[in-house]
């Protein structure tokens, strides 16, 4: 049986006490809200807090509201309640759906999309437990030295596997941050960066607060998830697409984003370019579909292979730009 190891916990009265508890546990602490992918990862040793934050009981990160003609989502709403509310239904049913596809329902009772969104990248090298990690002589993101994919290289090339991460981007929504220097905002696609070990640009002393989406104003999207089974499992490729088409029928604008095939999601720009001004025919989305498929580069670091996981990814575009078009 696999153990936690010891810690401690810490309730904070609030959300600036919250920043101050993390800020003066330094290195040693780490935030907890659902603790749906933390505390397995604390099993298998890959994390080794002194002090956890907990953020769970914090209701001013719960929530779906309107703020002006933004809606404006709590980073500690819970997977199921996103899932479930009619106004992400209505208006942004990409970030419903993704949220809907996320493990089981159990762990979507407890995970938020702040948790979702911060979700640890994965590899088949590193999600072991610390015994089988210990026996290949560990991996350069914990305990080790040598990237295990590309032992050659010097870099971690671990992925991001999560669902909210590819439709807030798609969406071109915005997250909110509070850390001992104040507030700010950022693009959601300003959150990531390329690198398997270091992939938030969050500060370690930072909260994600909000995630900030704009009005849809006609906006379509949808968002399709591939893995093995119909639940419990991440993603190997997630695609969420995002199209405004005008009366006539041309789309007007167009966001097409890749999950779980890099360390972090990537937009498909040449697709994208490909779909802008066109209307939604067949030739026009097997061309999106052929520029999203090129740059997509999976590596041997998750279940499958990755050469099939390479062409899933036209696959996928195919269905979701044609779910968009009908």
């Amino acid at each position: 049986m696999l153990r936690l190891p010891p810690f401690e916990y810490l309730i904070p009265k609030n959300l600036d006490d919250a920043v101050k508890l993390l800020g003066e546990r330094g290195k040693d602490a780490m935030l907890v809200a659902g603790g749906t992918d933390l505390f397995p990862n604390m099993k298998r040793r890959q994390f080794e807090p002194k002090y956890l934050v907990g953020i769970n009981a914090l209701r001013e990160l719960r929530g779906v509201r309107r703020e002006n003609s933004n809606i404006v989502i709590g980073t500690g709403t819970t997977l199921t309640q996103l899932s479930n509310d009619p106004a992400i239904q209505h208006s942004h049913s990409a970030l419903s759906t993704a949220a809907s596809l996320v493990s089981s329902p159990q762990l979507r009772n407890a995970g938020t999309i702040g948790g979702n969104l911060c979700l640890d990248t994965r590899c088949n090298y590193y999600d072991q437990t610390y015994f089988w990690r210990k026996a290949i002589g560990f991996c350069m993101k914990k305990d080790g030295d040598v990237c295990l994919v590309a032992p050659g290289g010097s870099r971690c090339w671990a992925i991001s596997s999560t669902d909210g991460a590819p439709v807030a981007v798609a969406l071109d929504a915005r997250v909110r941050l509070v850390g001992p220097n104040g507030a700010r905002e950022i693009p959601a696609s300003a959150l990531y960066r390329d690198d398997g070990m270091n992939y938030l640009t969050k500060a370690r002393d930072e909260i994600l607060t909000e995630i900030v989406l704009p009005p849809a104003d006609g906006l379509k999207s949808t968002y399709l998830k591939l893995r093995r089974r119909g639940s419990i499992d991440f993603p190997l490729l997630g695609v969420a697409a995002a199209l405004r088409v005008a009366p006539n029928g041309v789309v007007e604008h167009a966001r097409l984003v890749l999950g779980a095939i890099a360390s972090h999601p990537v937009e498909a720009i040449d697709a994208e370019k490909i779909l802008i001004g066109q209307k939604l025919a067949p030739d026009v989305i097997d061309a999106a579909a052929e520029a999203a498929y090129k740059p997509a580069k999976p590596m041997d670091n998750a279940d499958a292979s990755y050469a099939w996981r390479k062409k899933m990814v036209r696959v996928y575009v195919q269905r979701a730009l044609s779910e968009l078009a009908n």
